[in-house]
């Protein structure tokens, strides 16, 4: 099956409420928050903990320094302070990882950093390079058919082209806006026959219909996406069967 990856350590919630070790039965690869937008030491050792004993595959997941936007919005900031905190956050976990005798994964950028990154060939760089410098075996998550696959191949890395379970597509690739009504996805049925199709047919329906080829190696489903759960299920229900 395609890897099918998710966004966790972001919320208390979903950990008090058992949601991300539920999730941790259905998925194969997590993407851990790691104090740029959203998590602490205390919820990334709990999440390397479940992820270790569900054997799931642990990915950093950095971003714009901003908790209070939730790393989706661009912030102002330098090139060298973004490149020592996107640094700190993947070190940090890596750190927590390693004690808990695991490693990690992969990175995946988060929010407005990785939207950004998809079209801006600049910023795709300077994670890059900030990757590279910690470790050029970890593979990095982007935006299937977005440039930064290019930019990351340039510079001997790995990029692991990734689409998405519960978001809707603009017809040139990118994913709608979420301040738009129909930008998510919380329907486990829609959710995976989107996934069917990038799977099995390397195909995805553009929010008005229209049709384009696609690429992806891993599949996203959104922690805080509305059944989150329940759509997890569903794919991972919809991959087996076919």
């Amino acid at each position: 099956m395609i890897d099918i990856n998710c966004d966790m350590g972001e919320l208390d919630e979903l950990m008090d409420d058992g949601t991300y070790e539920s999730l941790m039965d259905h998925v194969t690869s997590i993407n851990v928050a790691c104090g740029g937008h959203a998590g602490d030491n205390v919820m990334m050792n709990t999440m390397v903990e479940l992820a270790k004993d569900k054997k799931v595959n642990i990915g950093a997941h950095p971003s714009y320094p901003d908790k209070e936007n939730f790393g989706r919005n661009e912030i102002d900031i330098s090139i060298s302070a973004l490149k020592d905190s996107i640094s700190t956050q993947i070190i940090n976990l890596m750190d927590i990882t390693n004690k808990h005798g695991s490693e990690l994964s992969h990175v995946k950028p988060h929010g407005a950093l990785y939207n950004k990154a998809a079209e801006d060939k600049g910023l795709a760089m300077l994670i890059g390079e900030v990757v590279k410098s910690i470790d050029p075996l970890l593979p990095i998550m982007c935006l299937a058919g977005s440039q930064m696959i290019t930019v990351l191949e340039s510079i001997g890395l790995k990029a692991m082209p990734e689409s998405f379970a519960d978001r809707t597509y603009e017809p040139d690739g990118t994913l709608r806006k979420r301040s738009y009504s129909n930008a998510l996805i919380d329907n486990p049925q829609i959710a995976s026959n989107q996934v069917y199709n990038i799977y099995k047919n390397k195909r995805i329906i553009a929010h008005e219909g229209s049709e384009f080829s696609i690429d992806s190696k891993t599949i996203c489903i959104h922690s805080d996406t509305e059944n989150a759960l329940k759509i997890a299920k569903a794919v991972k229900q919809k991959l087996i069967r076919s």
